[in-house]
């Protein structure tokens, strides 16, 4: 699935490879059915497009991708989070929801309306969140058949400076957070990320699950299956982009050096 048409695709790499890349929110894309359905303007969609993408991280895993020791697998959402935010739970144990953030958006980055609060969220689950979900549960299962084993890798970014809608907003916020599971993060993948990332930021440029926590597994696999292990690593903007929405400068190729050596080590295993 490589057409970027799609709602998401699904990039191969090498074929006994047990990573698999995830990129949920480098998108900007929201098809017009749904657009009709957002109550900003079109001034206000494209701010709040600028504060709500982990832009460039597509760009990034597919750097890692090509001068990593073993190409990985790469699963990348073709939309914004603003259609379906594919990472919440589907359901009331999302806290996001306390925010209008749950699966289906009501409410932007600043808490201003985004969708009528009494709206129904099924037809865009039905349409665009189970599907992402069943084909990510493909992927991971397809990397178990094949390496006996998968790892995913999350990666996202976030603001310099804390948005309104952060219910962790105060903590730390160093160059490069890795976000964990206490499930399905081993000690030995939290130690490879943290040389890879540490290595280019330096030690005190490594956070844990601050200012955001946790790391994508599907629900079919989460906190049963321990051959899936996942970590997400989120990069601060400022170190290779300017903020809010702008172009991407040179630490990206840092970063991407950095991911590809994560690859690499988890690769080897």
């Amino acid at each position: 699935m490589s057409d970027p048409r799609q709602p998401f695709t699904l990039t191969p790499g090498a074929p006994d490879s047990p990573v698999l890349l995830h990129v949920p929110h480098s998108s900007r894309r929201i098809p017009h059915p749904v657009r009709r359905g957002i109550t900003l303007d079109d001034a206000a969609l494209e701010r709040e497009l600028d504060h709500i993408t982990d832009a460039h991280t597509a760009e990034l895993a597919a750097a890692a991708a090509r001068i990593a020791p073993a190409t990985p697998w790469r699963f990348v959402n073709s939309l914004s989070r603003l259609v379906v935010d594919p990472e919440r739970f589907p359901d009331e144990r999302e806290e996001m929801l306390a925010v209008g953030m749950g699966a289906v958006y009501t409410r932007t980055t600043h808490r201003e309306p985004l969708r009528p609060a009494e709206g129904d969220p099924i037809s865009l689950l039905g349409a665009y969140f189970h599907p992402y979900a069943a084909a990510m549960t493909e992927a991971v299962e397809a990397r178990i058949a094949a390496a006996g084993r998968a790892v995913i890798i999350d990666v996202h970014s976030y603001p310099t400076e804390p948005l309104p809608y952060e219910l962790h907003g105060t903590g730390p916020r160093p160059p490069v957070c890795l976000g964990t599971d206490p499930f399905h993060t081993p000690p030995e993948l939290l130690a490879a990320a943290e040389a890879a990332f540490g290595g280019r930021v330096g030690p005190d440029g490594i956070g844990h699950d601050t200012p955001f926590a946790g790391t994508y597994v599907p629900l079919r696999h989460y906190g049963t299956d321990r051959r899936v292990t996942a970590l997400m690593i989120e990069i601060r903007r400022d170190t290779y982009m300017t903020e809010p929405g702008g172009p991407a400068g040179p630490g990206l190729d840092t970063l991407a050096e950095a991911l590809a050596e994560l690859v690499g080590s988890v690769t080897a295993r």
